[in-house]
């Protein structure tokens, strides 16, 4: 039998650590917004020749002073080019300037977002984040009501909110580092990630909960301690199963799917990977520290 609740100190540490560094991320690497956030145009552009060089590209169309931020090719003909934001004018004036340059193209994407919608798609996205947190605790605080002889049924609730944190924090932390070093923009498929994230680690803490619930009324003599560490075990199994076969499928897709959803795939990988860690060897022995804290008070 795992003993996850007697080696504590040791999850503790490791989470410890991947949360420092997260942080230390975040303030010196900084999260990189994308147009989805600060406003600007995308344009996706097939080259019915052979694609010319990012290179070429920006300097034909320095003279139209678009602001251009990012030039991606993608794959085998296309490029993707973020700008500020333009009006229709100014796109038919870069669309005649490609054409003149590098010969007929295909506009396959065009979306223009203005700064004043991307700063309310940021509230959004936060405001969703602490109201789904919120309605967690009270969720698990209702659902878990009859351990209250055992343990106030909210502390599950701020044990699951706090796996989260330490998930969310995790993705944030190495997306932060991926736009420091590789230019990776976060943008409104990355806060569907986080929540998605978020969903699966609350289902995979439930589920263990559930079973230390159901330890806990089945069992009223045994030690807390125990139940919560025997909770554990008979749903690790579980738990390790279907992360793995929901890796197998992220990872097809990581690797065979388009371009544009592939930071939002690694996102989930990251995420589902730190969210069944968190469920196992974070929220129960928090769960367990706190509770035994509160007794000695």
């Amino acid at each position: 039998m795992l003993q996850v609740i007697k080696r504590q100190k040791i999850w503790f540490m490791i989470s410890g650590i991947i949360l420092v560094s997260g942080i230390l991320a975040i303030i010196f690497g900084g999260l990189k917004f994308g147009m989805d956030f600060t406003g600007g145009t995308l344009m996706e552009v097939a080259f019915e020749k052979n694609r010319p060089q990012t290179k070429e590209v920006e300097e034909a169309l320095k003279p139209l002073d678009l602001g251009i931020n990012t030039l991606q090719p993608a794959g085998e003909k296309d490029m993707v080019l973020r700008m500020k934001a333009m009006d229709n004018n100014k796109r038919k004036e870069l669309i005649k300037k490609l054409n003149e340059k590098f010969g007929k193209i295909d506009e396959k994407r065009f979306e223009s977002i203005g700064p004043t919608i991307g700063q309310e798609l940021k509230r959004k996205a936060i405001s969703a984040i602490a109201v789904v947190v919120l309605l967690i605790i009270v969720y698990i605080a209702y659902a878990f009501r009859k351990v209250t002889k055992q343990i106030s049924s909210w502390k599950m609730g701020v044990c699951t909110v706090i796996a989260l944190f330490h998930d969310l924090l995790l993705v944030i932390g190495v997306f932060a580092l991926l736009g420091k070093f590789h230019g990776v923009e976060i943008d409104g498929l990355f806060v569907t990630a986080l929540l998605t994230v978020l969903g699966y680690s609350v289902h995979d803490t439930i589920v263990i909960f559930d079973r230390v619930r159901y330890n806990l009324i089945k069992f009223p003599e045994t030690p807390f301690e125990e139940n919560v560490n025997n909770g554990i075990n008979q749903t690790i199994v579980r738990s390790i199963n279907t992360t793995a076969t929901t890796l197998l499928v992220l990872s097809a897709l990581y690797f065979f799917g388009g371009a544009t959803m592939q930071w939002f795939i690694f996102a989930l990988i990251i995420g589902f990977l730190t969210g069944t860690y968190s469920s196992i060897f974070i929220a129960s022995p928090f769960l367990v520290m706190w509770e035994r804290r509160s007794k000695r008070r």
